[in-house]
Formats: C-alpha cells, sequence, structure tokens
C-alpha cells in the first residue's frame, strides 16, 4: 500500500528545493528562456536561472505591485504602486524605460504579440521597413558628462545596447503591452513604450443581450484583477471584482431587482483596431517612438551643454569680477570695458588694470581661464555634432515619413495619423535644425572672441613684465573692441540654452524678418516668428507638438476599444469589501482542437479562451470550488445568431483540502496547488499539486437570459464534478505552499514557495510511460 502511495504522488520530478531569502510575493517564467523572475516582499526583483544561479538583484525603491514578461523574454515590465510601470533589460536588470501611464498602483500587466504571421503565407502581408537605416548612420547616444564616472545619464550607456534594443521596435512581432490599475484603467503600449490607448471600466456601458428593450449596466468601484489579451490582439478579457448595477437615473437602480451584484466578473473587450490597423500603427509607432528617445538625446544634449557653458562662464566672472573691485578700490568712476578699451588704445595703463593683469590674473591665470573657456566651446561643438544635429536630422526624416503617412487618409486617418498635426510637427522639426546650424555659428563666434581676447591680454601681461611676447598668437583689435561691448558682460550662447529663460526673446532687424515672411511664397516656413526664440524655446515648440500630434492617435483608438460583454461570476460575501478579496485567477487561450483550423476564415476564432477562478466558500451554496469556463470572449456573436458557446464546469476540491493558487497550463490542462487542512481549517504541514485536463471535463453550456441580474454559473451546481486524489496527476508537496504558483508553458516547470521560505522546481512534462522520479 505505501508503494502504491509513493508512486502515485510522485508523477513530477522535483529539480530544486532551495531557501529563499526573503518570501515571495510574485513570480513568473521567462516565456523564452529558463528563467524565474521573482519579487520579495520587501520589492525586490530577483532574477534566477533554472538551476537556481542568481542572475542579479535590483530594488527600484518602491513598492511592486505586478510583473509581466515581453513575448521574446528579452525584456520585463514592472508595476509600481505609485501607477508607474519600469521596462529593465534581461541581461543585466538594468532600467530601460520608465513610463508614468497611472495614477494608481498597477495591479496587474499582460503583454501579447501578434501572432498571425505563425504557419501563414507571408507573401501579401505588407510588413513595415525602416528606412531610417539607409540614409543616417546608427543613431546617436545620449552624452555623457564629461568627468562624470556615474550620474544620471550613466545607466544608458551601461545599457546603450539594450535600450537600443529595446527601442529598435523594427525587428521585433508587433506586440502590445497592457496594464491596468485598482481604480479600473488600463493602458495599452506597443512595443511597451508607445502609449496608444487608455480607458476605465467604469465608463462601459454594458447592453443585455437578447432583450426586446435592452438594459444597460455598469460597474461601481470596479478594481481590475487580471487582463489577458488574446492571441490575435482582437479581445481582451478582464477579471474585476465591483459592484454591478443598472444604467438608470433612479437611485433604485442600483438594487437591481433586489440582487446587490458585488462580485467577480468578467468583461470582453474589442480591441480589434490592434488587429485591423497593425501594419500602421506599427509604422506609427516606430516611428514616434524613436522620435521619443532622439527627444531625450536632444535634451540630454542641451541640459550638458548648457551646465558646461554655465561652468566656463562661472570661472571667466570669477576671475574678471576683481576687477570692477580695484577700479572702485583706486576710486575710479569707470567701468572695465572702458579700462580694456584705454588700454587697448595706447594710453597708460590705469593702476587698476595693472594690478589685475600683473597681479590678479597674471599668466597663469589668464592662461587657465583662456583654456577652460575655449574647451568649454570645443566640448559643446562635439556634442551638437556627435549628438544633438544627428538626432535633430534623424528626426526631421522620421517626421517626413510620417508626413507621407498621414496624407494616406484611408489607411491612416482612422488611427488618428492628423495630417494638420504632423505638418505643424514637421515644420517644427525643420526650424529646430535651423536653430541648430544659428547656435553652431553663434557659439563660434564666441568663442573665437573670447580666444582672441584672452590672446591680447596674455599681449598685454607680457609687455607690463618686460618680458618677450614674439611667440605668442597674434589678436585682432577690432575683434577685441567688439568682444568688450557685446560680450565682456553678456552671454549670449547661455540665453540660447537656458530652458527657465525660455521667454527670452533675440531681436531681429525688420529687414531680416521682411526676406523670412517672403520666403514661405516659395516653401518657407510658415512660422515667421522662428529667429526672435532661443534654441532652448524652440526645442520646447517642437516637443509639444510632438505631444500633441501622437496624442491624436492615442485618443483615437481610445475611442475605438469597446466593451462586448460582461459575465457576473459569483459574489463577495457580505462582510467583505470587493476589495479587499484576493481570489486566484488564471487566463489562457488554446486552440480549438475541435475545429480544423485551415477552416477558419476569421483569424480570431482560431483560439478559445479558458477562464479559472477559485470560488470563495460564502459566495456559493458548494464549498471549496472551482469554476471554469470556455468560451466568452467569442459568446456575443454567438448570441446574435441564436445559440450560445460560453461553457463553464464547477469542480469541488477535496475534503481535507483548500486551493491555495492555480494555474492554466498548455494543451487545456489546469495545475492546482492545493494546501491540506484541518478541522480548524488552519494549513498543515504538507501541499499536493494537482493537474486537471480541463478539455475533457463536462463542460455544461451556460444560457444567456434577458438580463445580467443574477449568477450564471449558480445554474451549474447541480453538475459539479467531485476531483479525487487518485483519480489525478498529483504530487505531495513536504511543506505548506503560499502563493504565488509559477508556471512555464514553454519550459513545462513549475515553482512552488513553501511558508517556510522555501522554493520547488518541479519539472511538469515527462514521459508517461517512465516510472515516478528516482529521487
Amino acid at each position: 500500500m505505501e508503494t502504491d502511495e509513493a508512486q502515485r504522488v510522485l508523477p513530477f520530478q522535483l529539480q530544486f528545493d532551495k531557501p529563499v531569502a526573503s518570501q515571495i510575493k510574485i513570480a513568473e517564467w521567462n516565456p523564452e528562456k529558463d528563467l524565474l523572475a521573482m519579487v520579495t516582499e520587501d520589492s525586490k526583483i530577483l532574477l534566477h536561472r533554472f538551476n537556481w544561479q542568481r542572475l542579479w538583484t535590483i530594488s527600484p525603491g518602491r513598492c511592486i505591485t505586478s510583473l509581466c514578461w515581453r513575448p521574446d523574454g528579452k525584456a520585463i515590465a514592472v508595476g509600481l504602486e505609485d501607477g508607474t510601470v519600469l521596462l529593465h533589460d534581461v541581461e543585466n536588470g538594468k532600467l530601460l524605460r520608465s513610463i508614468k501611464s497611472h495614477t494608481v498602483a498597477v495591479v496587474c500587466l499582460n503583454w501579447e504579440e501578434d501572432g498571425q504571421l505563425i504557419g501563414n503565407d507571408c507573401g501579401n502581408i505588407s510588413t513595415y521597413e525602416d528606412r531610417t537605416s539607409r540614409f543616417f548612420p546608427p543613431a546617436p547616444r545620449v552624452p555623457r558628462m564629461p568627468g562624470l564616472v556615474s550620474g544620471d545619464t550613466g545607466f544608458m550607456d551601461d545599457s546603450e545596447d539594450s535600450f537600443r534594443e529595446l527601442s529598435n521596435s523594427a525587428h521585433q512581432r508587433f506586440n502590445i503591452l497592457c496594464s491596468g490599475d485598482k481604480d479600473g484603467s488600463i493602458c495599452f503600449s506597443i512595443f511597451g513604450i508607445f502609449p496608444i490607448g487608455k480607458i476605465n471600466i467604469h465608463k462601459f456601458c454594458v447592453c443585455a443581450p437578447l432583450m426586446d428593450n435592452q438594459g444597460a449596466y455598469r460597474l461601481l468601484n470596479a478594481s481590475i484583477n487580471k487582463v489577458a489579451l488574446s492571441k490575435d490582439l482582437c479581445r481582451l478579457i478582464v477579471m474585476c471584482s465591483g459592484e454591478l448595477v443598472e444604467d438608470r437615473a433612479e437611485p433604485k437602480g442600483r438594487q437591481m431587482s433586489g440582487h446587490g451584484l458585488l462580485g467577480l466578473h468578467c468583461l470582453v473587450l474589442d480591441t480589434s483596431i490592434f488587429w485591423k490597423r497593425k501594419n500602421e500603427l506599427h509604422q506609427v509607432a516606430q516611428q514616434a517612438s524613436n522620435i521619443e528617445d532622439l527627444t531625450e538625446v536632444i535634451r540630454a544634449s542641451l541640459s550638458i551643454m548648457y551646465k558646461q557653458w554655465s561652468d566656463a562662464m562661472h570661472t571667466f566672472r570669477e576671475k574678471f569680477n576683481s576687477l570692477s573691485s580695484l577700479i572702485i578700490d583706486h576710486g575710479l568712476d569707470s567701468s572695465p570695458q572702458e579700462e580694456f578699451l584705454s588700454l587697448l588704445g595706447g594710453a597708460r595703463t590705469s593702476p587698476p588694470v595693472h594690478q589685475f593683469l600683473v597681479n590678479s590674473l597674471g599668466e597663469v591665470g589668464i592662461k587657465r581661464v583662456s583654456k577652460v573657456v575655449c574647451s568649454a566651446g570645443k566640448e559643446l561643438q562635439l556634442i551638437v555634432l556627435e549628438h544633438l544635429q544627428p538626432a535633430a536630422e534623424i528626426i526631421g526624416f522620421r517626421m517626413g515619413e510620417l508626413r507621407g503617412l498621414s496624407r494616406w487618409r484611408a489607411r491612416y486617418q482612422g488611427i488618428g495619423l492628423n495630417e494638420t498635426l504632423i505638418n505643424n510637427a514637421t515644420e517644427k522639426a525643420g526650424i529646430f535644425l535651423v536653430q541648430v546650424e544659428r547656435f553652431m555659428r553663434v557659439l563660434s563666434s564666441v568663442v573665437q572672441q573670447f580666444s582672441n581676447f584672452f590672446s591680447w591680454l596674455l599681449k598685454c601681461i607680457k609687455l607690463l613684465m618686460s618680458e618677450p611676447s614674439d611667440q605668442l598668437l597674434p589678436f585682432n583689435s577690432e575683434l577685441v573692441v567688439i568682444f568688450l561691448k557685446f560680450l565682456y558682460d553678456q552671454d549670449p550662447v547661455r540665453q540660447l540654452l537656458e530652458l527657465s529663460e525660455v521667454d527670452h526673446s533675440i531681436e531681429i532687424d525688420l529687414e531680416t524678418m521682411q526676406r523670412v515672411r517672403e520666403l514661405v511664397q516659395f516653401g518657407g516656413f510658415s512660422d515667421c516668428e522662428y529667429l526672435q526664440r532661443t534654441l532652448a524655446k524652440e526645442f520646447q515648440q517642437m516637443e509639444s507638438s510632438f505631444k500633441e500630434a501622437f496624442l491624436m492617435p492615442f485618443t483615437t483608438i481610445s475611442t475605438k476599444i469597446l466593451c462586448e460583454d460582461l459575465l457576473p461570476l459569483f459574489p463577495f460575501p457580505s462582510s467583505r469589501v470587493s476589495v479587499s478579496i484576493n481570489v486566484p485567477t488564471s487566463i489562457s487561450y488554446y486552440k480549438d482542437a475541435l475545429q480544423d483550423v485551415s477552416s477558419y476564415q476569421a483569424h480570431q476564432h482560431r483560439f478559445i479562451d479558458y477562464i479559472s477562478f477559485r470560488i470563495p466558500d460564502e459566495s456559493s451554496d458548494i464549498s471549496n470550488c472551482i469554476g471554469i469556463a470556455r468560451g466568452f470572449m467569442d459568446d456575443l456573436s454567438s448570441v446574435k445568431k441564436g445559440y450560445t458557446s460560453l461553457e463553464a464546469v464547477l469542480l469541488c476540491v477535496p475534503d481535507g483540502y483548500h486551493c491555495v493558487d492555480l494555474s492554466l497550463y498548455k494543451e487545456s490542462q489546469i495545475v492546482l496547488l492545493l494546501n491540506e487542512t484541518t478541522t480548524t481549517s488552519e494549513s498543515s504541514g504538507n501541499a499536493h499539486m494537482m493537474i486537471v485536463q480541463a478539455s475533457d471535463l463536462p463542460f455544461v453550456s451556460v444560457s444567456r437570459s434577458a438580463s445580467l441580474n443574477h449568477w450564471k454559473l449558480h445554474e451549474l451546481k447541480d453538475s459539479v464534478v467531485y476531483l479525487e486524489m487518485e483519480n489525478e496527476k498529483v504530487r505531495s508537496i513536504p511543506h505548506s505552499a503560499i502563493t504565488p504558483l509559477a508556471v512555464s508553458a514553454s519550459r513545462g516547470v513549475a515553482c512552488v514557495f513553501a511558508a517556510r521560505k522555501r522554493a520547488l522546481v518541479y519539472i511538469l512534462e515527462e514521459d508517461e510511460d517512465e516510472v515516478s522520479d528516482t529521487e
């Protein structure tokens, strides 16, 4: 008997039983590699290989509330309590992007890619080609501040290749990252970096099907539990807790005919716009996301240039301000410029100028200041040539590509690519390039003037000290006069760069302004005021035009995401509030084995959805139950044809056990994590992992009634399937288990976490003919 029991409870091979330093609250397997990402109770992210070798540990410094992998496994998305979504590189954990799409905790994430090209003839599908690499070298990176080992821009250099890979979406399949927060908002981002839509489930009004006088319903105080985008990107299933009420003006509508539907509900959202316009969205997202990357390069360049030049000018002012003090001390009523002009004119050197040049400044001092200022000028020129200008040129090209697409109204107007806004943004990008060219001219002239001024001062110091000056660089006395009149106490370079003084206007003569206006007739910029703006102001206007242009697709797509159907699953106990319920749930999409895939005319019918959830004991007449529903995603279209495809089944967990967590597994299987319970319903020392073949269960068709004001799954209480431990594949675990249960469908493994801070990895895939594991 003991031998039979041992063979029966060991169907899965135990690979590892390892201690963990802190309890794990979230765990997800990489979809492409043998990697497990875990989040600890103190919100650290650990990445382990299958052999339990730790690759890296990072801590965002904020509470982590959700986690998911990019479909190719090369990046991981992390949702935080403050509404931020972070993207990290799988290789080293470096931060690739921080996106603030929400204002409250991001409670669930789902990242799905388009699977249409799998097994199909791609010849008739127009694929997107990014042409930028044909005309430009690789995009410039964010410049590093000279002399800094690490800092705000240091991490970007360390993970430069990863950052480029994340941004280079031309080499990725079209994919969408969905993020849901606790207040009912769901955000959609193409490639995880370009926001393309946002909805709130509270704003949806759902009509009950098959009614002559259709009743409308909406959710109140809903909080999202889980989101799952279908393989074809056409549907999004949302599991949420909240109160379902009839949408009436009267307060009695809240009662819904005496039923207070506070509980767990399931929604189907129509996201077919992602499928119908995926090629258009791919192109827009590719261009826009790269433009945003390059905008950050320009922003960082301007910031670094401003700091470098300000530091150089501070050194210059610090040295030359002492001349003003000396003039006052000697009782003279003149300015430093007048004293220098007098010296240049050949007059007798005044005592303060002599003291300043010989004692305060000296040959060493003038050489040091000259080196600081001229080096800063060269650094600025280098940043412009290697970072800022190439970024602006590529932005101009990409905006030109978008401008061409915006004129294809039949395909691109439907996703919100507004021709007028794109034209305006394209012009701003062109104007910015002109401003960069003007800045380079101003910078070059200013540096030349400073260099000439310092050469003259050095010559003066040599003469005052009666030292030979034949080896010194020559100077231009006319440029010295110009410097003293227009540059000594002014800073045109800083004015062009300073973001805090963006309202500063540049004076332009009337003749130049008239010529600019005349150029409009020959295809010049319609905005004729650009010469009066600084480089910093121009950057702000360009960035603002980009945001306005890219907000239009975001707004347009948001309005096209609609709620198709709603299914009340089970009520919450009246003694609890909805936000306190933590129900194990799982959503997966499986190929429908009952149909010939080639016979399908619509791609969205190739997969069938399975939704599984544990039903709280107080919510049902039958205790210790698990519900599984399938076919909900396509149910609305079926209802219109006169039949229903929605099916469900209730599973009753054996007495003496309760479900800790569950996960849908490949080929329509469901993995259950069960703890043994005592008479006091407290966990004992052991747990069990069970796999049930869901597709073999006796599903019952769920009728669609004339209204949504009752719980559908109550219809199944007469056809409950009672699970028996001896009839299923069950593995005994010598620990009391806790959530989460991490199951990898692609790798065939599961990780169970014990209450005593241990992680147990099991191999779920095995040859059915083999005897149980040897160890």
